[in-house]
């Protein structure tokens, strides 16, 4: 199956590559010769296949992480290339009977980078200005008092998502005045290298909610330095949940480790002798134990990792391969809440997606 997808890609690859070329030869036939054509095309390919390459070099050296971001980084401009020629073609069939051809061509050359660039401002502003969503439910337990949850996911704070971020991630819990914060994982880009580095900590120790602050690690934060992020988290005030539960204030506060550790126990295991008669909160990561979940007296289960595919069409591709890609659901005794994210991972754009934060109100019966 990985193998499949792979190979699906690097054909998808070549596919968008060639319309980018032939897209770059239009825009730049009135200026250029047919040399330049073929130098547009070659350059095109050039660019797609020495990054290929540099994957595979930076896997053999074990230095990936640049090579990914960077493919990123262009296959995000391929799709945004051919959304752009897509949106010209389309205008073109619909003012070709009302316009001349050579003033029509020069609209058209103008509408089209124009349109990419709107296409790429738009997203890159969806994924820095968050929205906040909000919800409320009622659980089939007793509480003393309403409880109101703040969670925000896949913050991957890092070079290109930092302190700014964590201020207004902190400002809009405190003006939501939020009880107890968690956090479902992927809270750093990978490692804390730019977290030291810009020294971030002062800012992620702003978040605060009266009953505390609570996350458990995704898989960008188990790529080998789940003990430094880890200790760094705990240094800002953060209880981190690594496979294990806590009672708090009424509560049982339960978090669970990206499925990348492979060594982490079912939910059951967790709860097992705990106090499951309280209001069960759990973070999970990945939304893709919720049948199971279901079956167990889990009250709310919140979890990212989908990012809502982050960019389309992948919103549509996750949808059809998790039962709850996003947004929320009742199964069960349980509610269950998968968030798009409030970072993004190696490109800081998103479309048909947007960074947010979630807002649940808790009533007992």
């Amino acid at each position: 199956m990985r193998i499949a997808a792979f190979i699906l890609t690097l054909i998808l690859l070549q596919v968008f590559t060639f319309g980018l070329g032939r897209s770059l030869q239009w825009l730049f036939a009135p200026f250029t010769g047919r040399k330049t054509h073929r130098w547009l095309m070659a350059c095109a390919y050039l660019l797609t296949n020495g990054l290929i390459a540099g994957i595979f070099t930076a896997l053999f050296f074990q230095t990936a992480h640049w090579a990914f971001r960077a493919m990123a980084f262009w296959m995000v401009a391929l799709l945004f290339a051919a959304y752009a020629a897509l949106a010209t073609f389309v205008l073109y069939l619909l003012l070709r009977k009302f316009m001349a051809q050579p003033p029509l061509s020069r609209a058209l050359r103008v509408f089209a980078p124009l349109f990419f660039i709107g296409l790429a401002a738009f997203a890159v502003f969806n994924a820095y200005v968050p929205t906040v969503r909000h919800a409320s439910v009622t659980i089939n337990k007793k509480m003393a008092k309403p409880l109101r949850i703040g969670m925000a996911s896949d913050m991957h704070f890092g070079v290109l998502f930092g302190a700014r971020q964590m201020d207004k991630l902190a400002g809009i819990m405190a003006q939501e005045k939020v009880d107890i914060i968690l956090l479902p994982g992927d809270l750093m880009d990978d490692n804390v290298d730019a977290y030291l580095k810009e020294n971030m900590r002062p800012h992620l120790e702003k978040l605060r909610a009266p009953l505390g602050v609570y996350a458990t690690l995704g898989n960008h934060d188990l790529f080998g330095h789940q003990a430094e992020i880890r200790r760094e988290v705990e240094k800002a005030g953060i209880t981190v949940l690594a496979n294990e539960a806590v009672e708090k204030h009424g509560l049982l506060l339960v978090g669970r480790n990206d499925e990348m550790d492979t060594k982490r126990p079912p939910a059951d295991e967790i709860l097992r002798g705990k106090n499951t008669g309280l209001p069960v909160l759990l973070m999970d990561h990945r939304p893709t134990s919720i049948d199971a979940h279901a079956k167990l007296p889990v009250d709310i289960q919140v979890s990212g990792h989908v990012h809502n595919g982050q960019v389309a069409p992948a919103n549509f591709i996750v949808a059809a391969l998790y039962d709850l890609a996003y947004g929320y659901k009742q199964q069960g005794n349980g509610h269950y809440f998968v968030s798009s994210g409030y970072g993004f991972w190696g490109v800081p754009t998103r479309l048909g997606s947007r960074s947010e934060v979630w807002i649940i109100d808790v009533e007992g019966k």
